[in-house]
C-alpha cells in the first residue's frame, strides 16, 4: 500500500511542491552523474607533462561514450514513462511488462555494442579526429571502457524507473553510490598506482557497477511499485516496438550528439589542430557542467507530466508544463552567462597550460552563446517526452543537430576559419530553441486538449 501511494502522489500533491521534491533530488543525483566524465577531466588534465594529450584522447572517446550510452534511452526515457502513464491509468500489471522488456531490450544492447566498437575501434577513433599522438591515450581509455558497458546501460536505462514511481531519493542514491566511488578511486588509480588515463577508464567501469546493482536490487525488491520478474523478460513485441518508437527521439538526440562530436573534432582537427580538440572537449565538459541542473530538473518533473496526462488531468499537465520550461530557461540562461563572463575562470578546472586557456577564453563565449536561451528545448523536450510525443522529439533532435549544426559546422570554417566551429553552436542552439517556442504556442494545447477528450 504504500509504494502504491508514491506513485499516486504524482496526481494528488501541490504540482510546486511536487516538483521540488522530485526534482531537487534528480538535480543532485545528475550533477553527480556528470562527475564520471567530469571528473576523470580534471584529473587527467593536470597529469604532469601529458596532461593535454590525455585530456584530448579522453575528448576523442566521447562521440563513442555518449553513442553507446545512447541505447540507454529505450528503457530510460521512453519504458519509463510509457510505464509511468499505465500507473497514471492504474494498470501496474502493464507497467511492470514494461519494466521487464525494457530489461530485455537493454540486456540485447549490452550484448551486440560493445562488440561491434571493439572491432572497429581504431578506425573509429581516427575518424573521430583522433591523431597518431592521441590515438594511444584514447585506445587505453576505450579498451577498459568497453567492459563496463553493461554497468553503463542498466545504471542509465533503468534508474528511470525509480523515480518514475515516485522515489526520487531512492533514484538518487542510486547515482551518488558511483560517483561517489568514482571520486575516490579517480585519484588513487590516476597518481597513487601511476595508472594514467586507464586508471580513470577502471575507476569509472566499477563504479558504475556499483550504481548498477543497487538499482537491480532495488527494482526486486518489495518497496519497488513495479518489480524486475522473469517472465516479464519474455519479448512481447508490441510493447517493445511502442519502446522503440518513442525511444527513438532519446535515441537520436543522444547518437546525433556522438555524430555531432564527430563532426566537429574532424574539422577542428582540420582547420586547427589539437589544440582546438583540446579546448572542444573542455567546452563540451563546461556545457555538461551547466547543463546539469536542467537534466536533473527537467528529468525529475517528468513523471508528473506523464501521470497526470494518463490520469486525464489537464490543469496540472499544464501548470507542470509552464513550471518545468520556465525554470529550464532561466536557470539555464543564468548559468551560460556566468561562463560567457568569466570562461578562464571555467575552463582553469580542467587546465593549467597558459595557451589553452587563452583559446578558452576566446571560444567559450562564442560556444556557449546559444545556451542562454535554449532552456525553452531542454523543458520541451522532457514535456514532449513525457506525453509521448515521439516524432516532435525527433524532430527537434534532428532539426537541432542533423540540419542544422553539422552542416555548419562542416561550411563555416570554410569562410570563417576554425571559430567558425564555435559559431555552428551559437547559431544552431538558437533557432532551435525558437523552433520550440513555436511548437508550444501552435501544437502543443491542441494534443493536451485532444488526450483530454
Amino acid at each position: 500500500m504504500e509504494t502504491m501511494k508514491a506513485s499516486e502522489r504524482l496526481g494528488t500533491e501541490p504540482i510546486g511542491k511536487l516538483i521540488l521534491k522530485l526534482s531537487i533530488p534528480a538535480v543532485i543525483a545528475q550533477i553527480v552523474n556528470v562527475l564520471y566524465n567530469i571528473i576523470d577531466r580534471v584529473y587527467l588534465g593536470h597529469i604532469e607533462g601529458v596532461g593535454t594529450l590525455a585530456l584530448t584522447g579522453i575528448g576523442v572517446t566521447f562521440p563513442i561514450i555518449v553513442g553507446i550510452s545512447a541505447f540507454s534511452a529505450f528503457a530510460g526515457y521512453a519504458g519509463a514513462p510509457l510505464s509511468s502513464i499505465e500507473l497514471g491509468r492504474k494498470n501496474y500489471k502493464k507497467a511492470e511488462k514494461i519494466l521487464g522488456n525494457s530489461v530485455t531490450i537493454t540486456l540485447f544492447f549490452t550484448l551486440i555494442i560493445p562488440t561491434i566498437v571493439y572491432i572497429f575501434r581504431e578506425q573509429l577513433l581516427f575518424s573521430f579526429g583522433a591523431s597518431e599522438n592521441i590515438l594511444p591515450y584514447a585506445l587505453d581509455y576505450l579498451n577498459i571502457y568497453l567492459i563496463g558497458t553493461i554497468f553503463v546501460l542498466i545504471a542509465l536505462g533503468l534508474n528511470p524507473f525509480i523515480s518514475s514511481q515516485g522515489f526520487p531519493k531512492e533514484a538518487m542514491f542510486s547515482i551518488l553510490i558511483g560517483a561517489i566511488t568514482n571520486l575516490i578511486l579517480d585519484p588513487i588509480f590516476i597518481f597513487q598506482f601511476h595508472m594514467g588515463i586507464r586508471g580513470a577508464a577502471w575507476a569509472t567501469v566499477i563504479s558504475q557497477g556499483f550504481s548498477a546493482c543497487w538499482i537491480f536490487f532495488f527494482l526486486t525488491s518489495n518497496k519497488s511499485v513495479i518489480k524486475i520478474k522473469l517472465k516479464n523478460l519474455i519479448p512481447d513485441f508490441k510493447i517493445i516496438k511502442n519502446i522503440l518508437v518513442l525511444g527513438t527521439s532519446s535515441f537520436t538526440m543522444q547518437i546525433t550528439e556522438s555524430m555531432l562530436g564527430v563532426t566537429l573534432n574532424k574539422s577542428l582537427q582540420i582547420h586547427g589542430g589539437d589544440l582546438y580538440v583540446g579546448a572542444m572537449a573542455i567546452a563540451q565538459s563546461i556545457m555538461q557542467l551547466i547543463s546539469i541542473p536542467i537534466r536533473g530538473f527537467t528529468y525529475g518533473s517528468q513523471p508528473i507530466v506523464s501521470y497526470n496526462f494518463g490520469a486525464k488531468n489537464k490543469e496540472r499537465v499544464m501548470k507542470a508544463t509552464k513550471i518545468i520550461v520556465g525554470y529550464a530557461t532561466f536557470i539555464l540562461g543564468f548559468s551560460s552567462l556566468l561562463t560567457i563572463i568569466f570562461p578562464e575562470f571555467f575552463s582553469s578546472m580542467f587546465t593549467k597550460d597558459p595557451e589553452l586557456l587563452a583559446l578558452m577564453g576566446k571560444t567559450l563565449p562564442v560556444y556557449m552563446g546559444g545556451m542562454v536561451i535554449f532552456g525553452i528545448q531542454n523543458g520541451g523536450q522532457a514535456v514532449f517526452l513525457g506525453i509521448g510525443l515521439a516524432k516532435t522529439s525527433i524532430f527537434l533532435a534532428l532539426f537541432r543537430k542533423i540540419l542544422l549544426l553539422i552542416p555548419l559546422a562542416l561550411i563555416l570554417p570554410n569562410y570563417m576559419g576554425v571559430m567558425g566551429v564555435f559559431y555552428a553552436e551559437f547559431i544552431s542552439d538558437t533557432l532551435s530553441a525558437i523552433t520550440t517556442l513555436f511548437i508550444f504556442v501552435f501544437i502543443f494545447k491542441k494534443v493536451v486538449d485532444k488526450n483530454m477528450q
